[in-house]
């Protein structure tokens, strides 16, 4: 793809099917589209930041024995169906949001959010608590986030890097805000007027958002006919990012939703926990934005590999020690900014390894991998809770890092090799476009090269 091209306003590109598309519309690069941009901070603030509150709820359920017959496994599965539910939606809000328009599907969204939240105050039972705070929420974050997040792309093209940064801050932002604003309302008021206020706060944000939201028209050649393409399956390279999401998604999840909890474990106050949750929140803000800067002048896999081994390194170095609150918040802060990895850097992750063309499908299928783990990662973690503490559970989730990262680091290897077979396949006038093959792969890899230097 030819970047000054974008710059300049005219582009030409070669398309799957081998023809020529050019677009002669630039984005303004600017003008509303940070109007734009801050619409989107508010709504994610609004969805994944109001989400990250649920540990600080989780804590203070599993503290009073609110629900009397309800398990800590039960209470676990909500957090995690909330962030599947957004992910297992995707498809159904692409459709909507091509036959009704964006602004319709960001009001479902926005509806659906403030009614879980509201209805969970009034919530008796578990299961009542499932469907609101957990599917029905979940559906609204997908309503919402999916769609938005669309948006931005097609106002920038210089500057489309950094309105992507400061609108996925709004995750940590809201984190920090949120975490601390139901800590203290469950500690005066109870936790049904604490579900109220994130309602109301809510409902005030995403609507407002949604209403000066507006789109610009996509062009013609980068819609794709298919969602997701199953024989992504097939190729190595994706199956990889696969299990660095898979992998990752068991310990981020486990981290947020567990650590508010570990926080009363080892004799905390529920605010001491709400503040240990925003002080992780505030790792996320800083460390997006640093790690995707990172990542463009080291290498776009090699910087994620690193800082997800060194989550988990914290992990089991820090977090197993760490029975005093300020060890506590150190962990937090630290493991915050490099926990959600994943996330601030697997597009560009893919675009670097199956191209422009066939990211956005492979991230649709590679969402769809991740509900099953996001559904069970916080079960999974309350479940090896001993009585000797929290000590099984910061094992998994350190070594669920650590397994990640292994997994980009083998893809940086399969890189580099693709990257030496095009060229020698293109010497010897095979084609830049034969794949490499696995056992090739096999063959070439070795100690030496797994290690090899390289901006990868």
């Amino acid at each position: 793809m030819d970047l000054d091209a974008v710059e300049s306003g005219s582009l030409t590109t070669r398309g799957p099917d081998n023809e020529i598309h050019t677009v002669d519309e630039s984005p303004p690069n600017g003008g509303y589209g940070w109007v734009c941009t801050f619409c989107v901070f508010v709504i994610i603030m609004h969805t994944w930041g109001v989400n990250s509150a649920w540990g600080v709820i989780l804590a203070h359920f599993l503290s009073h024995s609110t629900f009397q017959s309800a398990t800590r496994i039960e209470f676990a599965f909500i957090g995690g169906l909330s962030i599947s539910q957004a992910l297992l939606i995707g498809p159904l809000v692409t459709k909507m949001q091509k036959a009704l328009g964006t602004r319709v599907t960001l009001l479902v969204g926005t509806a659906l959010v403030f009614g879980a939240l509201y209805g969970a105050a009034y919530a008796t039972e578990i299961w009542h608590l499932s469907l609101s705070q957990g599917i029905c929420f979940g559906m609204g974050m997908g309503f919402l986030y999916i769609p938005a997040m669309s948006v931005l792309p097609h106002w920038f093209t210089t500057h489309r890097s950094l309105s992507m940064g400061i609108a996925g801050s709004g995750a940590g932002i809201g984190g920090i805000t949120y975490n601390l604003v139901t800590g203290h309302v469950i500690e005066t008021l109870g936790v049904r007027t604490a579900y109220k206020v994130l309602a109301f706060c809510t409902l005030g944000a995403n609507l407002v958002s949604c209403l000066l939201l507006r789109t610009r028209d996509e062009p013609r050649q980068s819609r794709q006919k298919r969602a997701f393409d199953l024989h992504d399956f097939r190729c190595p390279e994706v199956l990889l990012v696969v299990f660095w999401g898979v992998t990752t998604e068991f310990g981020y999840i486990a981290l947020i939703y567990s650590l508010p909890n570990y926080a009363s474990s080892i004799g905390l106050s529920t605010k001491q926990g709400s503040i240990t949750a925003a002080t992780l929140n505030l790792g996320l803000t800083i460390g997006r934005p640093l790690v995707g800067y990172v990542s463009d002048k080291f290498g776009r896999i090699t910087t994620p590999a690193i800082m997800t081994a060194f989550c988990g390194m914290v992990c089991l170095m820090i977090w197993i020690p760490a029975q005093s609150y300020p060890v506590l918040l150190l962990f937090a802060l630290l493991s915050g900014t490099v926990c959600g990895t994943f996330w601030g850097t697997v597009t560009p992750v893919l675009a670097e390894v199956v191209g422009l063309w066939r990211m956005s499908s492979s991230f649709s299928l590679i969402c769809l991998t991740l509900v099953a783990p996001t559904t069970v990662a916080e079960p999974i973690a309350l479940s090896l809770v001993r009585g000797s503490g929290y000590l099984h559970t910061q094992a998994y989730v350190g070594c669920m890092f650590f397994l990640g990262s292994f997994a980009l680091w083998i893809l940086r290897c399969w890189k580099i090799f693709d990257t030496e077979s095009k060229e020698i396949n293109e010497r010897d006038g095979l084609g830049i476009n034969t794949p490499p093959s696995l056992v090739s792969f096999l063959r070439w890899v070795n100690l030496q090269k797994l290690f090899r230097k390289g901006r990868v």
